[in-house]
């Protein structure tokens, strides 16, 4: 089995609805995202998957979000903005054009993240 793994980062404001404490507060983020890609064998030219495409993919989801208020995203109107919610969000837009894609995790700090796979 092969895996392969892209990260990015992106900054964003959110506070979580329903939460007791200080996140239920506007607070902001620079998130980490890392995508893996998975497959039992190489395609012709010897990869999983082009990084290029896979980095191209990620920076047009990540884009929605950068600098945004979470919050107000339209998907995030109905779902509480947590990390687990952001990876399962990230992972659902790149689902459609990764079709090898394993999970996503996303960092909110440097020592705590959530990850979102099938």
């Amino acid at each position: 089995m092969y895996n392969i793994k892209v990260e990015s980062n992106f900054s964003s404001a959110h506070n979580l609805r329903g939460y007791k404490g200080k996140c239920e507060e506007l607070h902001g983020h620079n998130w980490k995202v890392m995508v893996e890609l998975e497959r039992d064998s190489l395609d012709k030219l010897g990869m999983v998957f082009d990084f290029q495409f896979v980095k191209k993919e990620l920076y047009k989801v990540l884009e929605k979000l950068d600098h945004k208020y979470l919050n107000k995203v339209s998907y995030f109107k109905r779902v509480n903005p947590t990390s687990e919610a952001l990876a399962k969000y990230i992972y659902g837009l790149l689902k459609r054009k990764l079709k090898n894609i394993k999970s996503v995790t996303v960092w909110e700090s440097e020592n705590c993240s959530a990850t979102y796979h099938e």
